[in-house]
């Protein structure tokens, strides 16, 4: 009986670099952006050869399937060019750039080059019947812009026996991965739902996630808690991956990638047939094994020799099927190799890859590896509501004049180019400060003014930095703090020009100064178009969240107008929630003095009608803080617990762990609205018992906001909701979600302000807070709690 023949489809690059790059990691400062410096010098040296050789193709697709030791290979890729040479012979441009010093580019100095040119003269010839090519390597040297070409000559023969050589080295993992994605896909097939039944709205959503997954598309479900989002997200589509993927499971914060690697755990334990292979993506900072991260051969001993190790380590990792941040450091320390960048490589080899939105909607740190062209991906992006404001974050830039001027003082004395470039930076600056200066508002809090066109000057100011900033940083390696901090400065100007490139009428440039300190920053007021063109590298999308109404809003910040949407209730008892509204307090603003004793009574009769924990949210923390002091003063036996306006890991942690304790004594937590704590908490039973939201949530008013509003009024005659009153309920919904977790959970939700019975609020209010009553007093609340808590 004939062996059974694999498929496979491969990128060339991908397979010329697996097999015979070698070398270190070595991230140290190496000039410009160097993907968009590449990029824009292959167009440079293509457009030449146009007018050298006038048949010259650029960038031309090539694709030919190969059969090698009973696996079928489908080989693609794009050669830079494909020319007559003035012999008459085919020839085959491949083009490089590189920073090696001149005398060092001998045509030989990185082998996976010729082979990468070999193979692509190889299916030309092929497929255009002819018995020789010849190939040329042309590389540039970025630093001293000199040229250098080196060809060969090869019979047709002899490019396929190229080709069957590298596919036969490459064959013991294309049958692995081969072998892998088939049964893989058959035990995905055979997988069943890992629970006895299905919770309350639960069948609806893997319907709806499994049917925009399989026909493409996108979907955005809004799924309170309780009805297990992740693994109603994540078990339909894996039935629905098909030969495709793999699935992307992309999260706002670290904390949330658990819920993913534990829902996937649950799957693993419920069959032991089941072949599914994850890697959580760690960010670099956090999983570096060293105690300074330097990513340079000198300094860090799991990246010198990297690419010599990361066969021999990948061979053994795919053994190794949920790649978490500990399995990925223990795989690094037993091969000495890299845990992130083997994290990366893995993920090619993997069905699941959970990891931060960065990895697909950051144009800096996307995975080039898959997101330079489409793909039969699915998109499983948990608490989707961050998303806008998280893209906006993404393609926005800020420089400081600060960061300039400090520069220059770290250069010393003594005239140079680099002062000069710096000194005509920071002078544009000075400049914008005195504009700011004329500008109306309060000068105790800083002076603003905003433009609707980028910043030119500055931006031919600080491209002219950019070259004597370079050598400064190539003459200067050692790792000081000025070396760090002109490194730093470099990548923020960089930064910089690239949002400048992108910047239309979705950008505003904004100008502000306090004191002597001027800050320029180019806002992306919509993310819209952005996040569209990502979405669209994939097959589908499904976005989730307890919080996602609007669904319009939604639809329309993120890109997808032609989005489905969902809505389910939610699956817990609604007698078990206590649901109020103060509507005799006012938190505006203007009437927060005023407000002060009435919101710590009001605290106070919550946190003492039954003993447990419980979290009071605030808009700010400067009203937070007078809140609980008035509230410790005059009730000093309730002890309570304070958010600090910047808390690490630990402090978040050990904040957290004090609602975790089950000692039967009273808690008042207070914290911020919007922050860390009011979403991605999972308090179960006692540890949180009710929850006070004190205010709407409405963003502070200030300059920027007005920027979002002024433009969503002229766009979408929507700018109070969408600046103030959607992103607003957003945060009081995520907050009030922290109280029921489970169906055995009872608990209390105080919503403190009159404008929540505002009807353009309250039609925000999901369905099952259809019970909520108002309140007029302390007294009164104390008369529905004790009713309630009985």
């Amino acid at each position: 009986m004939e062996p059974e023949t694999l498929a496979l489809t491969l990128p060339i690059r991908r397979l010329v670099e697996f097999l015979l790059r070698t070398g270190s990691i070595d991230s140290r400062f190496t000039g410009f952006d160097r993907a968009l410096e590449g990029a824009r010098l292959h167009r440079k040296l293509q457009r030449a050869a146009v007018k050298e050789y006038p048949d010259y193709q650029a960038e031309a697709a090539l694709k030919q399937d190969y059969a090698c030791a009973q696996i079928t290979y489908t080989l693609e890729g794009r050669a830079d060019g494909i020319f007559t040479d003035t012999d008459g012979m085919p020839t085959i441009d491949e083009i490089k750039t590189t920073t090696l010093p001149p005398e060092l580019i001998t045509g030989e100095q990185s082998p996976e080059h010729w082979a990468q040119a070999q193979i692509y003269a190889a299916i030309y010839a092929r497929q255009n019947g002819l018995p020789a090519m010849r190939v040329r390597l042309t590389y540039f040297q970025v630093d001293e812009e000199l040229e250098f070409r080196f060809s060969h000559d090869y019979t047709a023969d002899a490019l396929d026996a190229v080709v069957t050589d590298l596919l036969t080295q490459y064959a013991p993992w294309a049958k692995r991965a081969a072998e892998w994605q088939r049964i893989s896909r058959t035990s995905l097939a055979a997988l069943q739902f890992p629970f006895p039944g299905y919770r309350p709205g639960q069948r609806a959503m893997i319907g709806a996630v499994y049917k925009i997954c399989t026909e493409g598309g996108q979907l955005l479900c809004q799924a309170p808690t309780g009805i297990g989002k992740t693994m109603s997200v994540l078990f339909p589509a894996l039935k629905a991956v098909g030969q495709g993927g793999p699935v992307f499971y992309l999260t706002a914060r670290g904390t949330t990638r658990a819920a993913a690697e534990n829902a996937l755990a649950l799957l693993r334990a419920s069959d032991a047939d089941l072949k599914l292979r994850s890697v959580t993506l760690t960010a670099k900072d956090k999983i570096c094994m060293q105690d300074r991260r330097e990513c340079t051969p000198e300094a860090c001993p799991y990246a010198k020799g990297y690419y010599d190790r990361v066969r021999t380590a990948l061979w053994d990792a795919l053994d190794t099927h949920a790649l978490t941040a500990d399995a990925l450091q223990m795989l690094a320390r037993r091969h000495k190799v890299c845990p992130f960048e083997l994290g990366l490589d893995l993920s090619l080899w993997c069905d699941v890859v959970i990891g931060d939105y960065n990895y697909l909607f950051d144009p800096v740190v996307h995975l080039e590896r898959f997101f330079d062209t489409a793909g039969d991906y699915l998109f499983l992006l948990d608490e989707a509501h961050n998303l806008p404001d998280r893209a906006r974050s993404m393609h926005s830039a800020v420089l400081a004049k600060s960061a300039f001027y400090d520069a220059k003082k770290r250069l010393g004395k003594g005239k140079s180019s680099l002062k000069n470039a710096l000194t005509k930076v920071n002078d544009i600056f000075i400049e914008w400060r005195h504009r700011c200066e004329e500008a109306p508002g309060d000068s105790r809090f800083g002076r603003t003014f905003f433009e609707k066109s980028r910043a030119d000057e500055l931006d031919r100011a600080l491209t002219r930095l950019c070259e004597p900033l370079e050598i400064w940083l190539d003459e200067h390696r050692d790792p000081d703090e000025t070396h760090e901090a002109l490194l730093q400065l470099y990548f923020d100007i960089r930064a910089w020009l690239r949002v400048a490139d992108t910047f239309d009428d979705h950008f505003v440039l904004q100008i502000s100064a306090h004191g002597n300190e001027v800050r320029a920053a180019m806002l992306c007021l919509d993310p819209s178009d952005f996040l569209a063109a990502d979405f669209a590298k994939g097959r589908a999308a499904v976005l989730f969240s307890a919080t996602l109404a609007p669904a319009g809003y939604y639809r329309d910040l993120c890109g997808l107008p032609d989005a489905r949407a969902v809505a389910l209730r939610s699956p817990f008892d609604t007698e078990h929630l206590g649901l109020w509204c103060a509507r005799h307090v006012s938190t505006r603003y203007k009437d927060r003095a005023d407000s002060i004793a009435k919101v710590a009574d009001l605290l106070a009769v919550m946190s003492g009608a039954r003993a447990g924990h419980y979290l009071a949210f605030f808009p700010s923390y400067s009203y937070l803080q007078q809140v609980w002091e008035d509230f410790t003063a005059r009730y000093p036996d309730q002890p309570t617990l304070c958010q600090e306006s910047a808390m690490d890991e630990g402090k978040r942690a050990e904040f957290l762990a004090q609602f975790q304790k089950s000692d039967g004594r009273p808690l008042l937590g207070f914290a911020v609205l919007g922050g860390v704590f009011g979403e991605g908490v999972d308090l179960t039973g006692e540890s949180l018992i009710g929850a006070a939201i004190v205010s709407p949530g409405l963003p502070q008013v200030g300059p920027r906001q007005e920027q979002l509003r002024d433009y969503f009024e002229q766009t979408r005659g929507s700018g109070f909701d969408y600046a103030y009153r959607f992103p607003g309920m957003n945060k009081v919904l995520q907050a009030a979600g922290r109280v029921i977790r489970t169906p055995e959970d009872r608990g209390v939700v105080l919503l403190i302000d009159d404008r929540f019975l505002a009807p353009d609020t309250s039609r925000l209010m999901p369905p099952h807070w259809e019970q909520l009553k108002t309140v007029d007093s302390a007294q009164a609340l104390t008369a529905e709690l004790a009713a309630f808590w009985k």
